[in-house]
C-alpha cells in the first residue's frame, strides 16, 4: 500500500525511524519518504545511511504548527514518533513534556487535516495506561486528541490510529545498551530499580511490522496493542552478566513495578484479534460507524471479559534468560 506514495515520520531520526524507513525502501517502493525532526546532526547522520533519492529531511519541531502543515503537503501516511520519552526528565521539566507531547500532537492532527493525509498512525506507550508519571500521562491525552480527530475529520478522508506497545529490545536511551555500557566498563554488579519490576519486551523490527500492518487494518480511531512477551528486569541481568550480582537502586520518579497496555477500565472497549488487541473508542463518531470487531483486513475480534487487564506482570507469556539472550541480538 506504500508503492507510490509519499510517507512522512515525525521525530524520524530516532531508533523506530531508522528501522522504519529501511523496512519500507526494503519492501516497498514509495514516492518520497520526508524525516521531519528538529535535530540537525541526527538528521546529517541519517542522510549518510539513507541516500536514496526517495528521502527529503525537513528541519522542524512538531511544537511548530505552521512548519508542519508546510512539511504534510502532498503526504499520503503519517507516522507520529515525535516525543519527550524519558520518564525523570518529563517529571522535572513538565511543560516542556507538555508542550512536545499534547500540543505537538494536536498540531499534528491540524496538519494532516489541512493536507487531507489519508491515514495518521500515532505511536504510544504502556506509560499511557492508567499513568502515574507525566510522560505516560501526556501520551494519554495524545492518545485521546488522536482517536477524537476522527470526529474532527468529518467529510474530509483522514483516519487516525493509535499503536501502544512496551518497552522496544536495544532502543536509544534504554536498559539494554545502558547495561551494555556498563559490562563494557568492566563492572560487577548492575543496577536493579527492584527485582520484582517486569516490563512487556518487543524488538524494533517487531514494532515496525505492527506498526506497518495496522496501516491496513485500521478503521480510524482504534488503540492497536500486539501481544508481546514480558520479561524480569532480574532475567535481563542475568542474561547479560551471567552469574554478576545486583545493586538495587531503588525505583525512579515516577516508575511503576509492572506496565499495562489495556487497563481493566478499559475492558469494556477491548477487543482481542488472534495476536493483539484493539482498544475502540468511547466516544461516536458522527461521521463514521464504530463497528471494529471486523477491522478492513477482514479479521475478526471478539470482546474481552469485564474486568480483563493486559498487565506485563500477569502476562502468560515470559521470555526465558536464553529467549532475553535471542532477542539482544536482534537489537
Amino acid at each position: 500500500m506504500f508503492d507510490d506514495k509519499s510517507i512522512l515520520i515525525t521525530g524520524g531520526t530516532g531508533s523506530f525511524g531508522h528501522r522504519y524507513v529501511q523496512t519500507l525502501l526494503e519492501r516497498f517502493n514509495p514516492k518520497k519518504i520526508v524525516i521531519f525532526s528538529r535535530d540537525e546532526l541526527k538528521q546529517y547522520e541519517m542522510q549518510q545511511k539513507f541516500t536514496s533519492e526517495k528521502m527529503r529531511y525537513f528541519i522542524g519541531d512538531v511544537r511548530d504548527a505552521e512548519r508542519l502543515k508546510q512539511a504534510m503537503s502532498g503526504i499520503d501516511y503519517v507516522i507520529h514518533a515525535a516525543a519527550l520519552k524519558h520518564v525523570p526528565v518529563a517529571e522535572y521539566n513538565p511543560m516542556e513534556c507538555i508542550k512536545t507531547n499534547i500540543i505537538g500532537a494536536e498540531n499534528v492532527i491540524q496538519a494532516a487535516l489541512a493536507n487531507k493525509v489519508k491515514s495518521v498512525i500515532a505511536l504510544s506507550t504502556d506509560k499511557a495506561a492508567n499513568p502515574v508519571n507525566l510522560y505516560g500521562a501526556t501520551k494519554l491525552a495524545s492518545d485521546k486528541l488522536f482517536v477524537a480527530a476522527n470526529n474532527m475529520a468529518g467529510d474530509l478522508p483522514t483516519k487516525f490510529s493509535v499503536v501502544r506497545y512496551g518497552n522496544v529490545v536495544g532502543s536509544r536511551g534504554s536498559v539494554v545498551p545502558f547495561f551494555e555500557k556498563l559490562i563494557a566498563e568492566g563492572v560487577e554488579k548492575l543496577p536493579i530499580t527492584d527485582p520484582r519490576m517486569t516490563r512487556f519486551w518487543i524488538t524494533l523490527q517487531g514494532g515496525v511490522d505492527f506498526v506497518l500492518k495496522n496501516f491496513e487494518r485500521m478503521h480510524g480511531g482504534e488503540i492497536f496493542v500486539p501481544k508481546i512477551p514480558s520479561m524480569r528486569i532480574t532475567d535481563l541481568a542475568e542474561a547479560m552478566l551471567p552469574g554478576s550480582d545486583i545493586e538495587l537502586v531503588g525505583i525512579r520518579p515516577g516508575e511503576k513495578l509492572h506496565e499495562i497496555m489495556c487497563p481493566e477500565d478499559d475492558s469494556m472497549h477491548t477487543l482481542e484479534f488472534s495476536d493483539f488487541f484493539v482498544i475502540t473508542p468511547t466516544i461516536t463518531f458522527t461521521q463514521r460507524g464504530n463497528n471494529y470487531e471486523t477491522n478492513a483486513l477482514g479479521e475478526k475480534g471478539k470482546k474481552v471479559a469485564q474486568g480483563f487487564s493486559y498487565c506485563s506482570g500477569k502476562n502468560p507469556d515470559f521470555l526465558s534468560i536464553e529467549d532475553l539472550k535471542k532477542y539482544n541480538k536482534m537489537a
